[in-house]
Order: structure tokens, then sequence, then C-alpha cells
């Protein structure tokens, strides 16, 4: 089953200290390519780089720059898994150097609709 680990980090951290370094993270890639288990990942660049769209009901669009004013919580990157069951995502979840220093990585499954 495919899921996706959402990667938070705290939102009072120092951008230049999420609690690991980029050696944690290359290391985290590699066990994760090496399990077999990647399906895709990415991480995002800077929230100031964001923009918002939102369609009104009668269509017109708002762009906003910058990320929804609502949010609280930030989206560093992401990687989907493809494992047996929550059980295992949660344990990759762990390992994920994202989930320290105060972050923390969400677990969601990936829905499957069905083709056609």
């Amino acid at each position: 089953m495919k899921y996706m680990l959402l990667i938070h980090p705290a939102p009072d951290a120092d951008p230049n200290d999420f609690g690991c370094t980029p050696a944690d993270w290359m290391a985290f890639d590699k066990a994760v390519h090496e399990a077999g288990i990647f399906v895709s990942g990415e991480s995002l660049q800077d929230i100031v780089t964001a923009t918002t769209v939102r369609v009104g009901q009668t269509g017109e669009r708002t762009i906003t720059d910058g990320p929804f004013a609502e949010t609280r919580e930030l989206l560093g990157g992401y990687y989907v898994i493809d494992v047996p069951n929550l059980d295992v995502a949660l344990d990759w979840a762990a390992r994920c150097p994202g989930s320290r220093g105060g972050g923390g990585v969400e677990v969601r499954p990936v829905a499957d609709y069905p083709q056609g």
C-alpha cells in the first residue's frame, strides 16, 4: 500500500537547523531507495516562494503570494513509499530526519481509485 510521509519542521525552527544534518537526509534517502519502497519524493523550496490560488463561486481567481494565511505548520517536503501496512509506514516515518527537532511526519494512505 502507498503512504505519503508529509514532513513538517517545527514552526519555530531555525531554518538552518532542523535537528538533523544533510548527511542524515542522504542516509534516509539511501535507505528508502535500497529497501525498494521509494515511489516518489521531493523537498520543497522555502515557504516564501508559495503562491495560493482560490476560485470563487462565480469562477473569479484570487492569487496571493505566499501560503494560506491560516497555515500554522510548514510543509518541507514529502516521500511516497510503498509498504505492506501502516505499521511499517510508521516505522519509516520515525526513521525520517524530519521527525526530529520538534518536527513531525504525517503519514497518510494514498487513495487508490479505479481507472476508467
